[in-house]
């Protein structure tokens, strides 16, 4: 699994590791039973600290998305929801659309909800 993170974003590095494994994970390239890079792997890869690499492992973690043993790797847990990664990663991806487009948070769920409305 390739994680890579933007240091131009305004949103933390740790934030930007999770997000990587959540959008492989919403995509199909990673599944529940897969090993995560180990966090040193990561962070000399990216050339950032070891704990900003751990504290983005933390928060799958606590979202449930990964098992992290200590002293070994972070699995991937089995118990992922997909659905709910994929329709997350739609989400965010509608929203930054919406966003760039100048549209108010009532005109984007207005045109969501019109479109789910629309779809047989």
């Amino acid at each position: 699994m390739l994680i890579t993170v933007d240091f131009a974003s305004a949103q933390p590095l740790s934030d930007q590791v999770a997000g990587a494994v959540r959008t492989a994970l919403a995509d199909g390239t990673a599944a529940p039973g897969d090993r995560l890079p180990s966090a040193r792997n990561v962070a000399a890869s990216l050339g950032i600290n070891l704990h900003t690499v751990l504290r983005g492992y933390q928060q799958l973690r606590d979202e449930g998305l990964v098992e992290l043993r200590r002293g070994r790797t972070a699995v991937i847990s089995g118990t992922t929801d997909q659905l709910r990664l994929r329709l997350e990663a739609a989400a965010r991806e509608f929203a930054a659309t919406a966003r760039q487009a100048g549209a108010s948070d009532e005109q984007a769920m207005a045109a969501a909800q019109a479109a789910l409305r629309d779809l047989p």
